[in-house]
């Protein structure tokens, strides 16, 4: 006769984190796209470190929850600042000129064009999370809009401050969400509310 003892892991929910990580890096990123700050040298540790490793490491517990679509929206967001880090630093000359000098920025277009995509349908996710989830993905939707039209060379001044703007308020918007995240779980009450799913898709 053997006894079993079963452990129970529990995970906190990462959000907070992913979300205080997208927020950061949008802050940050948002200052040289409005002209208040110059050149990418200093954005690179923020995108590496919260844009990419703080949203992977979301991403990583959000799969442990069986939450496919937090673990995606983390995980894709992650490998997008991952991507624009090594971007900078190709146009920055760091892997040699010649690679520098061969970029061609409608490469960036599509890959924006790419993003776009995904981030309309985790959109139509979103709506089924709670809103202040869904005002984010409207948000990014718009920076992606903004990015892709500035990458093939429309309308690029405008694109480029409709990006920086909506970057701007994407980081407004998820340092609420991260609050709304800690605190709610933290008082055991909603202390900073986040409206509910819209009921469309899930009743």
């Amino acid at each position: 006769m053997t006894n079993e003892t079963k452990v129970k892991v529990v995970t906190a929910d990462p959000s907070a984190l992913g979300l205080f990580g997208l927020a950061m890096i949008t802050l940050v990123a948002s200052s040289q796209k409005l002209g208040i700050t110059s050149g990418v040298s200093l954005i690179l540790p923020w995108a590496i470190f919260l844009g990419a490793t703080a949203q992977l490491f979301a991403c990583i517990n959000d799969f442990k929850h069986n939450n496919t679509f937090g673990a995606t929206a983390f995980g894709g967001f992650a490998f997008f600042w991952s991507a624009i880090g090594f971007t900078w630093l190709i146009q920055n000359g760091v892997f040699g000129p010649e690679l520098a000098a061969a970029a061609d920025t409608k490469q960036l277009g599509f890959a924006y064009l790419g993003y776009l995509i995904f981030s309309l349908f985790m959109t139509i996710g979103a709506m089924e999370t709670h809103k202040v989830l869904f005002i984010i993905f409207v948000l990014i939707d718009f920076l992606f809009i903004g990015l892709t039209l500035t990458s093939f060379g429309i309308a690029e001044h405008a694109s480029h401050q409709f990006a920086a703007y909506s970057e701007l308020s994407i980081a407004i918007v998820s340092f609420y969400g991260s609050a709304a995240a800690v605190l709610n779980t933290h008082f055991g009450r909603v202390f900073l509310p986040v409206g509910k799913p819209f009921g469309i898709f899930k009743k």
